[in-house]
């Protein structure tokens, strides 16, 4: 759905600036004019998302310039799963950073809470969505922004208000949508299978046009099926997704690449790790990407646990680390990797208490359980079942591991 932030963009993994395995001589520029790093993505660059840049430079306050340039970077951002990227779309707009939210225009505060989505600063972006949704009420890009965040925090109650909304302001199949998935997590599996269905079926929706929603629609379908325990079901839905997404090539790497993560998670929880590298071979090497491939290659013992593909991981994971105030960010990430590609199954524990904190989706709540269960640790595995009962989250996979 690339009009309208779907809610599964949200699962977003940040790819630190560092790149250099652990352990790996460091790399010492011999002069100035060394080359250190180059990044080729930003030298393809369309001619005119160039024009926009050069644009932003001239003109830093023109509202237009600047949230097409943001808009431009965070692209880039998801495409590449780098949050440098998403930094230069904070930066293009700062112009506003210091004026109030009433002053500010409703499109940049939009574009402020869709960057701030990603970089998992949820408190600033419901704030700017309150503030926007203020002005005006009817705008459905906000709601349903604003759903996806509640969703992800498990506030479902108020994210089936904000669907609502989206349905009472924007495109029906998109208000729709929004209420299945919250459905499908509340364990509402057959009206959320029924509604979903319900629009794969929909002649609006039968156009080569329309491929990108039909992908995100049997993409959520799948993921309702896993949560009701039906894996047939469920990978059924994720190879039909795939095919459209094969047909699209390169024009929807955006979906696609979230496409890509979740398959490649459910053949993960399926014990089917060496058809992940297969699948991943053509991804950009993102943080989420390089996760699953290490995890497929401990898990086949394609490579011992301390391979160069793990020793990187581990490099920028320490590196994202390092930057103040985002331990909890990539908590998530650096859980996995503990649990599952370490085996650090007590460091992986402590990482998912912190990351629930944060994010409340069905995978955050699936790894605290199976940390808990792997270190033995009873009382985590009671809180991950606390909480799940406490938001409304009904899971097939968490209910399968068995109590301590």
């Amino acid at each position: 759905m690339p009009a309208i932030v779907v809610s599964w963009l949200a699962l977003v993994l940040l790819a630190p600036a560092c790149s250099t395995p652990a352990g790996a001589a460091p790399r010492v520029p011999s002069g100035d004019s060394a080359v250190v790093e180059t990044l080729p993505v930003l030298a393809a660059w369309p001619r005119e998302e160039r024009r926009l840049r050069r644009q932003l430079a001239q003109r830093p306050g023109d509202e237009a310039s600047a949230t097409a340039a943001a808009q431009a970077y965070l692209a880039l951002a998801r495409e590449q799963g780098d949050a440098r990227f998403a930094g230069h779309a904070m930066g293009a707009l700062q112009a506003w950073n210091a004026r109030a939210a009433a002053e500010t225009p409703v499109a940049v505060l939009l574009m402020r809470a869709t960057v701030a989505q990603f970089l998992h600063d949820f408190d600033g972006a419901e704030a700017d969505l309150e503030a926007a949704l203020a002005r005006q009420p009817g705008n459905a890009q906000a709601w349903l922004t604003l759903a996806t965040i509640l969703r992800v925090r498990g506030r479902y109650a108020e994210s089936d208000a904000a669907c609502r909304a989206v349905g009472r302001y924007g495109p029906a199949p998109y208000g729709v949508a929004c209420q299945a998935e919250n459905a499908g997590l509340r364990g509402e599996h057959g009206m959320a299978r029924e509604a979903l269905r319900g629009l794969l079926a929909e002649q609006a929706l039968q156009g080569p046009q329309q491929a990108a929603p039909r992908q995100w629609i049997l993409t959520s379908l799948a993921e309702v099926e896993e949560l009701a325990g039906r894996p047939a079901a469920a990978e059924a839905a994720y190879r039909q997704a795939l095919a459209l997404a094969q047909a699209q090539a390169q024009a929807q790497a955006e979906s696609s690449g979230y496409l890509l993560l979740a398959y490649g998670d459910f053949l993960l929880q399926q014990e089917r790790p060496a058809e992940v590298p297969p699948l991943l071979d053509k991804a950009q090497r993102s943080d989420a990407v390089l996760l699953r491939l290490a995890i497929a290659e401990r898990r086949t013992g394609a490579e011992p646990v301390g391979s160069a593909l793990a020793r990187e991981l581990h490099s920028r994971l320490d590196a994202a680390a390092l930057r103040p105030g985002t331990a909890a960010l990539h908590a998530r990430e650096a859980a996995v990797f503990a649990l599952d590609v370490q085996g650090d199954a007590r460091r992986a524990v402590e990482l998912a208490r912190t990351n629930v904190l944060l994010q409340r989706e069905p995978f955050d709540l699936l790894l605290l359980s199976r940390a808990a269960f792997a270190a033995r640790d009873a009382e985590a595995l009671r809180e991950a079942r606390a909480l799940a009962l406490k938001i409304g989250l009904s899971d097939a996979r968490i209910d399968a591991i068995p109590s301590l």
